[in-house]
């Protein structure tokens, strides 16, 4: 039905804007969009590949002088962090992995642990500050997440540092691609590809 989609695409134009904007996550900013937009919470979400096809037209009519910049700013700053947990399997994922992160989003790591209290334990002898919180994990259940601030130097201002914590017998599933067929998530070899690319 036109009318249908016309609504999913204003609803995932909305979204957008909000992610970029303001660094939301995918979810929340639908669910804040259908309250700016007047629509009733039961209403019918856009899926996630419309509003990700949404934010890469919001980046390119708003943001395509600063975007890359910022860009390659946070990703430098993921490679930083990966490489200092290099020991619990660090992945990227998210908008930064992804290519549609601005100085407005977080950085999300995904680690994969022998023992999931391991990378808090290193966290704590390293001195390093931290919010424990839950979220949503590659098998949908709850997993223990670790926010930190980090310093950014090139955005001068500092970032969300997300340290998502799994079981290392969760890998494997966390290596299927979307329903785009892209890698959901990267290595350290990866997010240096990534920035290799982006300087030759």
């Amino acid at each position: 039905m036109p009318g249908v989609h016309t609504l999913g695409s204003e609803i995932a134009q909305a979204a957008a804007r909000l992610v970029v904007t303001e660094g939301l996550e995918y979810g929340p900013a639908k669910h804040r969009a259908l309250r700016e937009l007047g629509l009733a919470q039961r209403t019918t979400l856009p899926p996630n590949n419309l509003v990700e096809r949404a934010v890469h037209e919001y980046i390119a009519l708003f943001c395509a002088a600063t975007q890359p910049g910022e860009l390659l700013a946070l990703r430098r700053l993921a490679l930083l962090w990966m490489q200092r947990m290099a020991d619990f399997r660090p992945y990227l994922s998210g908008a930064v992995w992804h290519g549609t992160a601005t100085r407005r989003s977080d950085v999300h790591l995904e680690l994969f642990c022998d023992d999931c209290k391991s990378a808090e334990m290193a966290l704590i002898e390293h001195h390093v500050t931290y919010q424990p919180r839950t979220a949503a994990g590659v098998r949908g259940a709850s997993v223990p997440v670790l926010s930190v601030h980090a310093f950014c130097p090139e955005l001068g201002e500092d970032v969300g540092v997300h340290l998502h914590i799994h079981d290392h017998s969760d890998l494997r599933g966390a290596l299927r691609a979307d329903t785009l067929g892209r890698a959901p998530r990267g290595d350290l070899a990866a997010v240096r590809g990534l920035l290799h690319d982006r300087s030759s």
